[in-house]
């Protein structure tokens, strides 16, 4: 099988975690073509496509091609579009053309209408939230939907709203959601000597609480701080991310006489040791008229790291930790209050949360089994396919 994968998030070599899978799981005469930006422009800064590490190319071979090519208007995601290069990659006998890009935007709409009749089509989502676009956008999703052979839900929520959508339902569809590198986030035993060396923390027995990703509202910064100002248990509180409130983390964290810290521009190689500091991650999301959590990266990172996890219940939480952590009601200071203190007060059942997060990750999060599902359905569009043209 000929799979050729287009996304503009496959311009970081950490994001292609899919397509390597992809070809390690497949056969030894499948071929996966991985098609990203030359350039984009990422929240931070502009990005140069990462080549593959030389073991990584070494050990996939053939069956693994990476084609960088010029996109378009990359600084605006709903309007970025892939150069001319694309068409002929997607019509090099392609079997399956998949775009891990979101139906309503160009790049979803082009990848869309270039994929020859011969090749099926599928599109991921992590949409959960039920929109109305305006033209053109409301005819890209059109376009898409209505040329796709099946798409692929990134979480039961993101189903449950697509479903509702006109022409969703017509067409077959998985539930899948992201993966992690689980051999990447994975504990490090001696990672928290180091963090709290750095932190001008002593390595004693006081929990440190954490909180890894952006600094915004809407993932609930300032309902956690709230919350450890209420808790008399001792705690330490380490926030790991960078956004816009980072200058009311820092003001905050001056205040805790020396128990909390705020820490930026962390290098994604250095995460899983932050993450193994802690003792509790915090996924405290607020849902808002216009957000709601769509999956919650850190919490499968913090579940494959051995990490105890309590999230609220916005979006996709409840079902990305499932049975590996505690989900509380969002916004809900007496729940979270009570669940912290019995946590911090009780290193067994921190482990014993760990222990079944990391489980977790394992059995739902590993690229190996996010691509193994993802061939599956790559299969059964493909005979579904051939069964309808006889």
């Amino acid at each position: 099988m000929r799979t050729c994968t287009v996304s503009h998030s496959y311009c970081v070599r950490t994001n292609r975690g899919l397509p390597r899978a992809l070809a390690a799981e497949g056969g030894t005469r499948d071929v996966v073509t991985v098609v990203g930006p030359r350039r984009f422009r990422g929240d931070l800064r502009w990005i140069d496509f990462e080549g593959e590490l030389p073991a990584q190319q070494t050990q996939l071979g053939a069956r693994y091609q990476s084609r960088p090519i010029h996109t378009i208007f990359s600084r605006w995601i709903h309007m970025m579009r892939y150069g001319r290069a694309l068409i002929p990659i997607l019509q090099d006998n392609q079997d399956i053309v998949h775009a891990w890009e979101e139906p309503y935007i160009w790049a979803g709409h082009q990848i869309a209408r270039a994929t020859p009749s011969t090749s099926a089509f599928i599109f991921s989502t992590f949409q959960n939230l039920q929109k109305q676009y305006p033209p053109p956008f409301s005819w890209f999703e059109r376009v898409v939907v209505d040329r796709c052979d099946g798409w692929i839900a990134f979480g039961k929520t993101v189903e449950e709203t697509m479903l509702k959508r006109p022409g969703y339902a017509a067409r077959p569809h998985r539930v899948i959601p992201p993966g992690i590198d689980t051999g990447f986030y994975t504990r490090d035993h001696s990672a928290k000597s180091r963090i709290c060396h750095s932190l001008d923390w002593n390595e004693d027995s006081v929990p440190i609480v954490g909180f890894l990703g952006r600094f915004i509202p809407e993932k609930g910064v300032h309902f956690l701080t709230g919350v450890l100002e209420t808790i008399q248990a001792p705690w330490r509180a380490l926030f790991v991310g960078g956004g816009p409130e980072e200058g009311y983390l820092k003001e905050w964290s001056a205040a805790q006489q020396g128990r909390a810290r705020v820490v930026t521009g962390v290098p994604h190689d250095d995460v899983p040791a932050y993450l193994s500091a802690m003792d509790i991650l915090c996924a405290p999301s607020e849902t808002t008229a216009k957000w709601r959590e769509q999956f919650g990266r850190m919490i499968a990172e913090a579940q494959s790291c051995g990490v105890c996890v309590v999230g609220s219940d916005s979006g996709e939480i409840p079902h990305t930790i499932g049975d590996g952590g505690v989900v509380l009601p969002e916004g809900n200071h007496a729940a979270w209050q009570q669940t912290l203190v019995g946590l911090l007060q009780n290193p067994t059942a921190r482990a014993e949360l760990a222990e079944k997060g990391r489980a977790r990750a394992l059995k739902c999060f590993d690229w190996s089994v996010v691509a193994r599902a993802h061939l599956d359905f790559f299969r059964a569009v493909m005979i579904d396919r051939r069964g309808k043209s006889r």
